[in-house]
């Protein structure tokens, strides 16, 4: 085989536009003898560490590249024209060159592209290899348009730079501008004085990967493949190509082939230094170091630091606290971690002293008294028996992990103070990516290739967003049950029947029936298996953030999210290279507490202090057992408020123990564990020993830290030790775990010390006992819960507990002034005001602040809560309200308003009841408006022009008067629907609330949706219903959608069922909707059968088999006077400015929204009424304006 190594390949990192996944490359490589890879990303290193390791783990020399895009001038943003050029690191100092280059490239050269120009490309040459490029390279290009001689200047510049090290890069894929150009290069490669290289652009594995190249560009660009406008390759040899089939496209050249080894062979140093499993050495220079103000070293200046917290927290501290704080400086020191406690110090002390909330503690740092002591953490450890060996300890071998909460809306000042203090560029947000999971890879494809949409929809349906596509496939079966047959170790046979078994269970028969059975998703399902997992775009860690002691730039390559810029090594990677990452969080249970305690001092003068107040109060712990906890941290959901209400928890060990139990995995102890608090059930121990440890929790092992202590107690581990064990059992590592099982039972030697363990016999404790407990801690330590962190979670739902107990209506108000956009939650918290027994008061426009406030024995809207509504002018509003006194009625608030007032906020105001108390109706007010604030700019005007009469006197304003028509007022749906429609959420009342009890056979409302369990990923488990479940229900029509389907062009609908506790998604196909769209209308009281689609991506809806509306009179028991006078609703549109075609469009659009309210258009001299009426929603109002401007949508109401 002809000697070739690949120097222009781009992998699954090239975003869409490169299918050669690493894994696959690398095992290729491997399989096929070949020694040496590349990787040449577009514009970006994001995949290079990955690629470093695992070609360093199988072996093979790796070669760090990237293709970057090339300009005259990258400051220059007025063009999106790029050129291309490969540069390679051929050591060390070339590597650190191009993460230089690159990072500039996204922070300062971002245009459309992240670019570099030449200038800066010279800058950075030392230890760079320079190719250049394929036809989209600056040589090509030149030669393409006939000017050699700009291609040979290029070329003469470019040798300038890299001397040897820049080559003329040759290729052939039987592209016609290629073979034009090959011997113009080939001339002028001569002519300059430089080598050839050959080349192969791959973008993917092997040649029948084609395909799956056009699917992914298809995918980024959102076209399908048979579109004949559509960017594509034109041929299909851009695959990994064999030295051969290289050496056989440039017969005549064969230097250019055997060049690629003399460029390989000047790779003499690797980019990264990695140990022999393809793991980075960590670089400790990258630590940032905390320099003492009082010039003492770190060490000494948190041992001052923590003597001093000790006083303060414990006034004056016992032997036991001194102790425990000198134990943990010890080992905080000895292993070199005095600067990062003194960085991870020095910032939350700064946010505290700028008043920003900081939360109690995260994770298992709460468990030390030294962090305690100096302010990282609020939460005593000793008390709740924390361990400080589960954050640190001398035989652990990864950094501690001090993980923060901020308060939500003032997270971003402290990482702008850690970037002031570190400096800009050695502080940075950390690149994510977002991958093709499964479903979404089906229906990408799906879409690519035109399969209809409820075709890729059957076949996601069935799916259930967790599981691959190939183990739905149950592709890895055999090659599992093969392995299983073989294996003769009897614990690695148990592991792979469990894994075997597993996999059985994942297999899903119908998808497997669907894929053997039709042809289309069978070749949907094939491309989606090849397409997931495949990263599409990037984005920004939630919360963590890089710290360095260095420039970033220097050792990581940088990239841009936006305005935003990130790394583009994810977070693992930026730790495995020794950098320090830290997860600054955002909770919004700390803006909630800091704005209910603004709130208190407001109304009350009272300062709350938790320190003071302590965590036994029995109000608490009352309002928690009665199931009350809506708004209460980590106790809201419906299952854990059944929970409380059975535990009735009267301590905080109990409301810790209550965290950590209700997750999936230790649910199975709750009923056991209320049982036993309640002695309805006997505490047991396996044997004495147990009882201190287990006693906090009834005997039931709940916490890691209780695993360890087992291990220490009864085994005579090291709580170091112990914790080594701890995880073995959470990682389920047999090998490990059997090596320790004897020494627990028997005793023995340490491994990582060489003391003796006294083991469980010598402590007067039986084989058979201890044999059972380690069984039931080997069974138990998979799921087992971090008590640190549920102690500071504990913490903070007793805190909200107790606001909420004592300060009702200044803690919802925080609540609700915390989620002003979202309405569902919004809704939630209003509705519980009002079953609560207080008062909800509209905005008012001589009561209302900006967000909501407490007044009186209730609640105020505020007028920031009008959709739309901006800041400023809403500030503005108030300002003139304060200075120059009340608005006397409604003609004095438009005359000293005018100049900020616009149609939409005016109506908004008027729909959302923020007049009601001067006096006169909603439907009046909306009558005259517009009059009236013509008059009132015509006066503002005469003012501003300050008009002269002929005698030379300013002319008198006119009064702004109004006289209101006598008409009735809106109906009470109507009211509402107003009402919801500017708020979001209904104020006056609900207008189902009044039917809710007249439909008795309805087995579904939406306060089903609270009932969950959410894992520590996020994913959620319902109690009360499930994928399938047919259910019954009851509701409004609070919005809906008509649309046609692609494939047949029939009629569907999308509609939004609403009632008292939340709303629901529904969708009507085509057969569904022709049965029921008679039914269909805005504001109608419906029953609806149908089956739930619960999907962890797209949400919950329901698919509608039956819909049956109600006319309310027949549950009121007749119509009302104000129904019977109900007026037409008219939507006049001016579509004056749009052409035919635009025209045409519109007049589309706008049919796909068939409601009751007729629809009249104007055109020039023409006016049009729709044949039907529109459904004058917020997704027509939305679509509306994509076509024409705000004034030219008006909504009017005829008597």
């Amino acid at each position: 085989m002809t000697d070739f190594v690949h120097l222009h390949l781009h992998t699954e990192y090239s975003l869409l536009d490169g299918a050669c996944k690493i894994d696959n490359l690398i095992q290729h490589c491997k399989n096929n003898g070949i020694d040496t890879v590349c990787i040449t990303d577009h514009g970006n290193m994001y995949g290079t560490l990955q690629f470093a390791e695992k070609a360093t783990l199988a072996g093979l020399k790796y070669i760090i590249g990237c293709e970057f895009y090339m300009t005259k001038d990258m400051n220059d943003k007025s063009s999106n024209t790029a050129e291309h050029l490969i540069l390679l690191a051929k050591n060390r100092k070339g590597y650190i060159n191009l993460v230089q280059l690159d990072s500039m490239a996204f922070v300062d050269g971002f245009y459309y592209k992240p670019k570099i120009d030449y200038n800066v490309l010279k800058e950075h040459s030392e230890g760079v290899i320079c190719l250049s490029a394929c036809l989209a390279g600056g040589i090509p290009r030149r030669l393409l348009s006939g000017d050699y001689d700009g291609a040979k200047n290029m070329a003469l510049y470019l040798k300038d730079v890299f001397k040897d090290d820049f080559y003329i890069e040759i290729q052939n894929h039987g592209i016609e501008e290629e073979l034009k150009i090959l011997p113009l290069l080939v001339k002028l490669a001569n002519e300059v004085g430089v080598q050839l290289v050959a080349t192969n652009d791959v973008h993917y594995l092997m040649k029948d990967d084609a395909q799956l190249q056009d699917v992914l560009m298809c995918i980024q660009m959102k076209k399908q493949l048979d579109d004949p406008k559509r960017m594509k390759f034109s041929t299909d040899e851009f695959y990994f190509k064999t030295g051969d089939e290289m050496a056989n496209l440039f017969p005549n050249l064969p230097q250019a082939i055997a060049n690629t080894r003399v460029i390989a062979d000047k790779v003499t140093e690797p980019a990264f230094n990695l140990n022999k499993k393809g793991y980075p050495e960590k670089d400790n220079t990258l630590i940032p170091t905390y320099t003492p103000p009082d010039g003492s070293t770190a060490e000494q200046y948190l041992r001052k630091l923590t003597d001093e917290g000790l006083k303060k927290r414990y006034g004056t501290p016992t032997q036991r606290e001194l102790d425990r704080a000198e134990y943990e400086l010890n080992i905080i020191c000895s292993m070199g971690y005095a600067d990062y406690y003194l960085v991870v110090w020095d910032f939350i002390n700064w946010s505290k002293e700028q008043g920003i909330p900081v939360g109690p503690g995260r994770g298992s740092g709460v468990s030390s008294i030294v962090a305690y002591s100096i302010g990282i953490t609020d939460v005593e450890p000793l008390q709740y028996d924390l361990l400080f060996e589960r954050f640190l300890n001398p035989d652990r071998v990864s950094m501690p992990d001090f993980d923060i909460d901020f308060c939500t809306d003032r997270r971003e000042e402290t990482i702008e103070y850690v970037r002031g203090k570190y400096g800009r560029e050695n502080v940075c947000q950390i690149v994510t990516f977002g991958t093709m999971a499964a479903k979404n890879s089906i229906k990408d494809v799906g879409r690519v290739m035109r399969v209809p949409y409820s075709e890729t929809d059957r076949l996601t349906k069935i799916m259930d967003g967790k599981t691959s596509i190939g183990d739905l496939l149950g592709r890895r079966i055999e090659g599992v049950r093969k392995k299983f047959e073989e294996e003769t170790d009897p614990d690695k046979k148990a592991d792979l029947e469990g894994k075997l078994d597993e996999l059985k269970v994942a297999r899903n028969a119908e998808f497997c029936s669907i894929y053997d059975t039709d042809d289309a998703l069978h070749q949907v399902i094939d491309m989606a298996l090849k397409v997931e997992g495949m990263p599409r775009q990037t984005g920004i860690h939630a919360a963590g953030v890089v710290i360095c002691q260095k420039r970033i730039a220097d050792n990581v390559p940088l990239s841009r999210n936006g305005e935003d810029i990130t790394t583009q090594f994810v977070a693992k990677e930026i730790e495995s290279l020794g950098m320090l990452k830290m997860d600054f969080l955002a909770l919004v249970t700390l803006t909630d507490i800091k704005k209910c305690l603004d709130y208190i001092k407001a109304n009350y003068g009272k300062d709350i202090d938790f320190d003071k107040i302590g965590y036994a109060d029995g109000g608490a712990y009352s309002l928690i057992s009665d199931g009350d906890t809506d708004g209460v941290f980590q106790l809201e959901a419906g299952g854990m408020k059944r929970f409380m209400k059975t535990l009735k928890p009267d301590c905080l060990e109990d409301l810790i123990a209550g965290v950590s139990l209700y997750r999936p995995g230790p649910m199975k102890f709750i009923d056991s564990f209320c049982n036993r608090k309640h002695g309805q059930e006997a505490i047991i121990y396996d044997c004495e020993a147990e009882e201190k440890i287990l006693k906090v929790t009834y005997g039931i092992p709940v916490y890691q830290e209780q695993v360890m202590q087992i291990f220490q107690f009864l085994g005579g581990f090291s709580l170091g030790e112990a914790d080594l064990v701890r995880r073995a059992m959470g990682k389920k590592d047999k090998k490990t775990l059997m090596a320790q099982k004897d020494k627990f039972i028997y005793g023995g030697i340490s491994d990582i010390n060489g003391s003796s363990i006294k083991g469980c016999v010598n402590n007067g404790i039986t084989a058979e006992v201890a044999n059972k407990i380690f069984g039931d801690m080997e069974g138990f330590a998979s799921y087992a819960f971090n008590k640190s962190h549920a102690a500071a979670y504990a913490v903070l739902a007793y805190q909200t507990a107790w606001l909420k107990k004592y300060y009702c209506k200044e803690f919802i108000c925080a609540l609700l002034n915390n989620r002003l956009n979202k309405i569902d939650e919004t809704t939630k918290y209003v509705l519980y005001l009002k079953e609560k027994g207080y008062k909800v008061f509209p905005p008012d426009i001589n009561k209302s602040k900006t967000v909501f406030t407490v007044e009186n024995d209730g609640v105020r809207f505020g007028l920031s809560a009008l959709k739309g509504a901006g800041q400023a002018v809403i500030d503005t509003i108030i300002e003139e309200r304060t200075k120059n006194g009340n608005f006397k009625d409604f003609s004095d608030f438009v005359a000293r308003c005018i100049g900020v007032l616009n149609t939409r906020l005016i109506e908004g105001l008027i729909f959302a009841g923020a007049f009601d108390e001067m006096g006169v109706k909603r439907s009046q007010l909306a009558e005259v408006y517009e009059q009236l604030c013509s008059r009132a700019k015509a006066i503002n005007k005469q003012h501003n022009s300050a008009q002269m009469s002929l005698f030379g006197d300013i002319i008198e304003e006119d009064k702004l008067e109004v006289s209101y028509p006598e008409i009735p007022e809106y109906d009470i749906m109507e009211k509402l629907s107003k009402e919801k429609q500017v708020l979001g959420v209904y104020v006056s009342g609900h207008p189902f609330e009044k039917y809710m009890n007249a439909f008795p056979d309805c087995t579904f409302n939406c306060s089903y949706f609270d009932d969950y369990v959410e894992d520590e990923d996020g994913n959620r488990t319902y109690n009360r219903i499930s994928d399938g479940m047919r259910i019954t229900m009851s509701g409004i029509i609070s919005s809906y959608r008509r649309t046609t389907t692609k494939r047949t062009g029939t009629f569907m609908a999308f509609l939004t069922i609403e009632d008292v506790y939340g709303s629901l998604d529904c969708v009507c196909f085509p057969a569904a909707y022709e049965k029921f769209k008679g039914e269909i209308a805005n504001d109608k009281i419906v029953k609806i059968k149908g089956k739930l689609d619960v999907d962890a991506e797209k949400g919950i809806s329901l698919i509608v088999d039956d819909l049956v509306s109600v006319e309310t009179s027949s549950l009121e028991g007749g119509a009302s006077e104000s129904a019977q006078q109900k007026p037409e609703s008219v939507l006049w549109l001016n579509a004056g400015r749009l052409d035919d075609e635009a025209f045409d469009e519109f007049v589309n659009m706008i049919s796909n929204y068939e409601g009751a309210t007729v629809c009249k258009i104007v055109r020039g001299d023409k006016r049009y009424k729709l044949p039907t009426g529109v459904n004058y929603c917020r997704g027509l109002i939305a679509e509306l304006r994509t076509f024409i401007d705000e004034d030219d949508i008006k909504y009017v109401e005829k008597t």
